[in-house]
């Protein structure tokens, strides 16, 4: 297969900037996009100069894959019906609202030889990548994730958990590598009925600690993994892509006299973080596996597991909201 052939069900915010970047792929043909809102699939159909199909069944004879964007609802339901089509498939998170849905997916793909990808996007950032690099063979003691965003009417599906959270959530199992041993949650709600501002620290197997911040009520977009490793301290910033390493040193001048002039206690090592859309990584590589039939590096299984922890979590300040401590 030297070009696949995409469609993107579901063209709203991040359903449109899919069929952005799809277009601009090499070996990829926007093949056409689906969603219920005639005037606005007609419109991006338009811009990005492809067909747009009113019912999503319509344009699965026309793709060997999709990228679905809709809301979450709708996520395993469309899924599902792709799959069975024999269409590969790139889900935006969460994968699913289900545990057993999800787990239905991952089957059916395996069955059907099919690459079903879950678009935990901030795998692919720059940021995150060099981080990874920066950790290789440094035991971690401790981490903090922040992600926080101002108040948006336009993403309310799903809890703050479910819908900022759970990107940490997939990032710190990644990083840690070890089985869960504990888990502990608080939150609250603001705006919505929903969660709106949460907190959890979870506990390895190794001993690494990760205290998560996620809140969609501040004025200030954030988004940092700070790390505690044995012989450096980490900031990586996922928004403005970049990553410094704080290292202790102890190295002095000294004159000819013999004479200590100055000391100098620490360095920081500002990382070469590359200029690239994670979109644009995450997209590519999708194609890619569907093109060489190779599994994705963001499986099914790790949609999955990132479902796992978010229900712990809400579960957990489900728990504890209302109680009153005497």
């Amino acid at each position: 297969m030297h070009t696949v052939r995409i469609g993107v069900i579901g063209v709203g915010v991040m359903g449109e900037r899919h069929c952005r970047v799809c277009t601009n792929l090499p070996r990829v043909e926007l093949a056409g996009l689906a969603d219920l809102n005639p005037a606005r699939g007609q419109q991006v159909a338009t811009t990005y100069d492809t067909t747009y199909f009113a019912d999503y069944h319509d344009l699965l004879p026309h793709v060997d894959a999709v990228t679905i964007a809709a809301s979450t609802p709708a996520h395993y339901a469309l899924a599902r019906d792709c799959l069975e089509a024999g269409k590969h498939v790139l889900v935006e998170k969460p994968i699913t609202e289900t545990v057993e849905q999800a787990q239905h997916l991952i089957a059916l793909a395996q069955e059907r030889g099919l690459v079903l990808q879950v678009g935990h996007i901030e795998r692919f950032n720059p940021a995150f990548m060099e981080l990874e690099n920066v950790l290789e063979g440094l035991p971690i003691v401790a981490i903090t994730m922040r992600r926080l965003s101002p108040f948006d009417t336009s993403n309310l599906d799903a809890d703050v958990v479910r819908d900022l959270m759970i990107h940490d959530l997939d990032l710190v199992t990644h990083l840690v590598h070890q089985p869960l041993c504990n888990l502990t949650a608080w939150g609250r709600s603001i705006h919505t009925n929903a969660i709106d501002h949460a907190v959890t620290s979870l506990l390895f197997e190794s001993g690494s600690m990760a205290t998560l911040f996620a809140s969609r009520v501040t004025e200030h977009k954030v988004r940092m993994i700070e790390i505690v490793a044995d012989g450096a301290y980490i900031e990586a910033d996922l928004l403005n892509k970049t990553v410094l390493v704080h290292r202790r040193t102890l190295p002095q001048f000294i004159d000819n006299h013999r004479i200590t002039k100055y000391r100098q206690e620490s360095v920081i090592e500002r990382i070469y973080v590359p200029s690239y859309e994670p979109l644009l990584l995450e997209l590519r590589h999708f194609a890619d596996c569907v093109r060489e039939g190779r599994p994705s590096d963001v499986s099914g299984h790790d949609g999955l597991q990132a479902l796992k922890l978010a229900q712990m979590v809400a579960q957990s300040i489900e728990s504890t909201m209302c109680q009153r401590v005497e």
